[in-house]
């Protein structure tokens, strides 16, 4: 069956760093456009950014745009999520998730989901 296992959160300063990873199996990852979300506690699931199925389109929410950045290893069916200059407000459990070849900014277009992995920022 497919999964993604998601790992790398933790607690972190503010204005640090943290790097997060999503490993998949049971499904032709090479096809798959990658996002990221996140959730915060009461909040409801918000995009963070999604990369294309071969890496040469990624987008950005407004919010993380110039801090994180998202990449891809197609060898290794994993997607990446560099987050630098982090702030309390990136506080949230961080989801990736996948969908067949073009990537979007919308919750409802992914069909797989991983279990999350907390991030928080303290101030």
């Amino acid at each position: 069956q497919v999964q993604l296992v998601e790992s790398g959160g933790g607690l972190v300063q503010a204005g640090g760093s943290l790097s997060l990873s999503c490993i998949t199996s049971g499904l032709s990852f090479s096809i798959y456009a990658m996002g990221w979300f996140r959730q915060a506690p009461g909040k409801e699931r918000e995009f963070v950014t999604t990369i294309s199925w071969n890496g040469g389109s990624t987008y950005y929410a407004d919010s993380v745009k110039g801090r994180f950045t998202i990449s891809r290893d197609n060898a290794k069916n994993t997607v990446y999520l560099r987050m630098n200059s982090l702030k309390p407000e990136d506080t949230a459990v961080y989801y990736c998730a996948a969908r067949e070849y073009y990537p979007s900014s919308e919750v409802y277009e992914y069909n797989y989901w991983g279990q999350g992995t907390q991030v928080t920022v303290s101030s």
